[in-house]
């Protein structure tokens, strides 16, 4: 289970790291700018539901924290890396594959923004979902991951029995 778990985890860093790179370095950034990646930001509509923008999180999940001081990149990527090093020994106690691939993609998406905040200082954030006026605040592959994980795991929660003769 460790090694499905890792696995998708380093899947997971992947392919945010790449979207990161994409959207960052290839579709938002103006022509011409090439010394910061905090520039203006840019709406490229996909659908009417849908669009790729450029936002800079330096706080944690829908910008609480957003606000922080100077080393709030910091103590929020400590914080990351902790929790992931706490899902990993949950990881290695993990009873299936469900649960496995959940705290894999958490510790994944965890890991992906903590290289973001090393890297810039905070986290980019891109997809803009939105219906009647109303956005849902932007997000990327990793808050992706990190919230599918934590649904699996609810639902394993919920629908797995558990064996309660314990020894």
């Amino acid at each position: 289970m460790l090694r499905r778990g890792l696995g998708l985890a380093a899947i997971i860093i992947i392919l945010d790291q790449l979207s990161k790179y994409w959207i960052v370095e290839r579709v938002m950034r103006p022509e011409g700018v090439t010394d910061t990646p905090f520039f203006s930001p840019v709406r490229v509509e996909i659908l009417p539901i849908f669009d790729l923008v450029m936002a800079w999180n330096r706080g944690v999940s829908f910008g609480i924290f957003n606000n922080g001081g100077d080393w709030n990149w910091l103590a929020l990527s400590v914080l990351s890396v902790a929790i992931s090093a706490g899902l990993v020994v949950w990881l290695k106690k993990a009873e299936n594959a469900l649960v496995a691939l959940a705290l894999g993609a958490i510790i994944g998406g965890a890991l992906g923004n903590v290289i973001d905040r090393l890297r810039w200082g905070a986290v980019a954030d891109f997809l803009d979902v939105h219906v009647a006026g109303y956005h849902w605040p932007a997000f990327n592959v990793a808050d992706s991951a990190i919230s599918v994980g934590a649904v699996l795991l609810i639902l394993d929660s919920l629908f797995t029995r558990r064996n309660s003769d314990k020894n």
